[in-house]
């Protein structure tokens, strides 16, 4: 084996995951190549809310998640649609997904994720500083919105789950709000700002800045797809490209987040991911109102984010298969519902869809795989793949190079799910 490939590392997958992996493994002195069919970020990193926030922590299967079942599997809500068919066919999945509701479960989950999101958040200011893109980044939280007192009440145990977690939060009544988005209309009673939480004002962006700098620092973006990794009888693995290209590597990353098992699958590594779809529609901003931070109306099921192009509208959760045709039912019902919080303007640009692709414990894959020595995962993130990206690629090349992790990096190990 030549010395280059001995410590040449092909990453598949440049969203914001696979680019911090980049990034890191870069640092460590590995020779890394960078692979996806498109740009960095512009698949389900391009598409969030742009939010990195400690209040993260609380997955969608929390123990909350009980109470309003019923309401969820009536499919009308904003919050949460979903395909029977899919639901049915991944029955498996959404009994486990169900099971991690429980208070033991989730403990688990929010102890890791909190680690993971605690590591990640610092790593992104250093990375945006040296990728000159700080100026995308503001510091001044987001804000939970309660349409009645009820809702707030009801929200208690989130409360509860920051507090444990001493996550900074400041409860508003409505002269509050008011004082700090005196824009929005008044028919929200109770607010919780979450201050431990940063947010950019354009996720794509960010991503490529990222990537601009893996390419100043030597690295080689490589614009192909992959359409299987395969181990050669030398040892090596050999990334196959749709146009008969084969590039060997020593190690390979698998970054791919809802196209992942294209690759695993072939290899018996399938992980039981779901799809949990999320839509965005961007706006133009009405002269006069402003927005200073991300919203999340916890009745109308959206976020709503001042972004650099004006003001992004992203729904909640729709399960279904990965590429099924858009349904723009959910996007309609949350434009309904943020036009009566904030004076949107005119719609700007086409709808977005994009995949979340979650595990049952909504804990992502991060290690190397079961079977298949320098085949590494980096898979699996469901919502804050965005936000996580940089804590993921600190524990992957930790544990990549043998060096000791500075968060406890079992909660993630791939065998949770592939044997």
């Amino acid at each position: 084996m030549q010395q280059d490939e001995a410590g040449s590392v092909a990453i598949v997958g440049a969203g914001m995951v696979g680019v911090c992996c980049a990034l890191e493994l870069q640092q460590r002195g590995l020779k890394v190549q960078l692979f996806d069919r498109k740009a960095p970020g512009q698949e389900t990193s391009y598409g969030n809310a742009g939010v990195m926030a400690r209040s993260s922590l609380i997955p969608f299967n929390n123990p909350g998640l009980w109470a309003g079942l019923p309401r969820f599997m009536s499919n009308r809500t904003a919050q949460f649609r979903y395909n029977p068919l899919y639901l049915l066919r991944e029955m498996k999945w959404g009994l486990g997904f169900l099971s991690r509701a429980r208070t033991s479960a989730f403990n688990e989950t929010a102890l890791a994720l909190d680690a993971l999101i605690r590591l990640s958040i610092p790593e992104h200011r250093r990375l945006m500083q040296a990728a000159g893109a700080s100026h995308r980044l503001r510091e001044d939280g987001w804000i939970f919105l309660y349409r009645s007192a009820q809702a707030f009440a009801k929200s208690r145990l989130a409360r509860d789950v920051f507090d444990h977690f001493e996550v900074a939060t400041q409860e508003l009544d409505q002269s509050a709000l008011r004082d700090l988005e005196p824009h929005l209309r008044p028919i929200f009673q109770r607010a919780l700002w979450i201050k431990d939480a940063c947010s950019v004002d354009d996720p794509g962006q960010v991503v490529e800045a990222y990537a601009r700098l893996f390419e100043a620092r030597g690295g080689v973006l490589v614009r192909r797809e992959i359409a299987a990794v395969q181990r050669d009888t030398q040892g090596l693995w050999q990334l196959r490209g749709l146009d008969g290209s084969a590039t060997p590597a020593h190690k390979v990353v698998i970054a791919l987040g809802p196209w992942a098992n294209d690759l695993l699958a072939p290899l018996g590594l399938a992980a039981p991911l779901a799809f949990e779809r999320g839509y965005h529609q961007n706006f133009v901003a009405t002269p006069g109102a402003n927005l200073g931070r991300p919203i999340y109306d916890t009745a109308g099921g959206y976020v709503l984010a001042p972004m650099e192009a004006g003001l992004r509208l992203s729904t909640g959760v729709e399960l279904t298969t990965r590429d099924a045709p858009a349904n723009l039912a959910q996007l309609k019902m949350t434009e309904v519902a943020a036009r009566e919080a904030f004076p949107l303007g005119a719609r700007s640009g086409t709808e977005w869809l994009g995949c979340r692709p979650t595990l049952p414990d909504s804990r992502p894959l991060i290690g190397e795989a079961p079977r298949h020595p320098g085949l590494w995962l980096a898979i699996g993130h469901q919502h804050i793949g965005f936000s996580t990206g940089p804590g993921t690629a600190q524990i992957l090349a930790n544990l990549m190079v043998g060096e000791n992790c500075s968060i406890d990096p079992r909660p993630f190990r791939p065998e949770r799910f592939i044997a």
